[in-house]
């Protein structure tokens, strides 16, 4: 999805609202012949004649056909999204109202926009960077406070504009090297190599510290994939329904009910979390329940975080101790979770507080302390650092161009190590600079663009 040169000096037009019937909906035009255009149709005020952020009631007429009474909302390039002429039209959210309104602009000679066009746009005018325009999809389909928060942070720079500080850093040094590369018969330097050590070095570990923050940008973003595990009838289904309000999945009293995983997703504390209720863990001679049993496994193996839930009414400490073994060797972090606390021993209870203090007591079918279980499950997910305002990387493509930034960086210290010609060290900054500039889209391909803005509905 490129663009011509000549396509970019279209109006173009879309929807701005969801599909389907509305109270309103919006139409958008971004173009220098917005506004003329829309004047053409509009029945009011004179719009070429009207200044930038004003609103005017009137009627689109196509000839004396009257197709709605519309608001029209008017920003004066460059004030506006794409810094091109921008309109507004608020019509009834009618689908033949909205159908009549584009058809009637295309005919004009509009064109209709491609996913993503509008943002696009303002990053080819300099409204903002290629990493501030991902936040704009990031903010649309936020679900949480905290993907909210990240999402809102990126698109105002916050990750910007640390980037783009570590780039100019380097730029000095580069081309610091590259003035030596044009004197190398005279054997002067204009770049410290103890000064270019140290930059590379604190580079470094801004770099780390922005890779590392990937997983808890990656939890925000996506949610947290919770697996619930346990033996068969130890409550998963029935915690799974305590935990959303309603009755997603089966509850029997039949050992193995749950042949396959069921999943969903709950908002803990501005965070989403995607609880997995599996098949239960045991032995079994049933081919499906088996299958079910394997799943519950590779699950397990790629969560997040694990509920290890099991029924104080049936359950006795050796075996306790025997599955928080396993589930130590898996390396994933886990919560001991002991359901059914009315039907337990006290003897059973006081075990386990002795032996495993961290253990969190509920009733899954009385809905008992499912508070205290929340509080905890959000203790594992450590957000001191976002909540703090640091940096939090939540976007693939910036991770892979950071990862990359990392190899080349190492590449400038082994090259100063072991003394290498001018123009290496040069290439390895060029090739630093390279990645960073991915990020912001100081570098860009039209591939790369059209990988990016494909994904964005029409209409942004």
């Amino acid at each position: 999805m490129s663009f011509s040169l000549a396509e970019r000096e279209d109006t173009i037009i879309a929807l701005a609202t969801p599909q389907g019937v509305g109270a309103i909906a919006v139409i958008r035009l971004s173009g220098k012949d917005a506004i003329r255009l829309c004047n053409e149709v509009f029945f009011g005020k004179n719009l070429e004649k009207q200044a930038s952020h004003t609103i005017h009631f009137g009627t689109i007429r196509d000839g004396e056909k009257i197709i709605d009474e519309v608001l029209v909302s008017l920003f004066i390039a460059p004030k506006s999204f794409t810094k091109e002429n921008v309109v507004e039209i608020s019509t009834h959210g009618s689908s033949y109202i909205i159908n009549q309104v584009i058809k009637l602009f295309v005919r004009k000679g509009a064109r209709l926009a491609k996913p993503g066009e509008f943002t696009q746009r303002a990053f080819l005018n300099g409204q903002f960077d290629l990493a501030q325009a991902e936040a704009v999809a990031d903010l649309i389909h936020a679900d949480s406070e905290a993907s909210h928060s990240a999402a809102l942070k990126q698109m105002r720079g916050g990750f910007s504009s640390e980037i783009q500080e570590l780039r100019s850093r380097l730029i000095h040094f580069a081309s610091m090297i590259e003035l030596e590369l044009d004197f190398s018969e005279e054997d002067v330097e204009f770049a410290s190599r103890q000064e270019l050590r140290e930059l590379v070095e604190r580079l470094l570990r801004v770099v780390e510290e922005l890779i590392l923050s990937f997983d808890l940008g990656n939890v925000i973003k996506n949610g947290v994939p919770t697996v619930i595990a346990g033996k068969p009838n130890a409550g998963k289904s029935t915690l799974l329904n305590a935990l959303l309000n309603e009755e997603k999945a089966i509850v029997s009293d039949i050992a193995g009910t749950t042949r396959d995983f069921i999943e969903d997703e709950i908002n803990i504390g501005g965070v989403i979390f995607r609880f997995i209720d599996t098949a239960g863990l045991r032995e079994t001679t049933d081919t499906i329940e088996a299958i079910g049993v394997s799943r519950t496994q590779e699950k397990m193996k790629t969560a997040s975080l694990i509920l290890y839930l099991f029924d104080l009414g049936d359950t006795d400490l050796v075996e306790i101790n025997r599955d928080v073994n396993k589930l130590e060797n898996q390396g994933v972090p886990f919560l001991k979770v002991a359901n059914k606390i009315d039907k337990a021993n006290v003897q059973l209870i006081n075990e386990l507080r002795s032996k495993h203090p961290d253990t969190i007591f509920i009733s899954a079918g009385k809905k008992e302390n499912l508070e205290g279980l929340k509080t905890r499950i959000l203790e594992l997910v450590n957000l001191d650092k976002f909540k703090t305002g640091n940096t939090v990387v939540t976007n693939i493509r910036h991770y892979d161009s950071l990862v990359k930034t990392r190899e080349s960086l190492l590449d400038i210290l082994a090259g100063l190590d072991n003394q290498v010609t001018n123009d290496f060290v040069a290439m390895d900054i060029r090739r630093s600079l390279h990645y960073l500039g991915e990020i912001t889209g100081e570098i860009t391909t039209d591939d790369l663009l059209e990988n990016i803005f494909r994904n964005f509905c029409i209409g942004k």
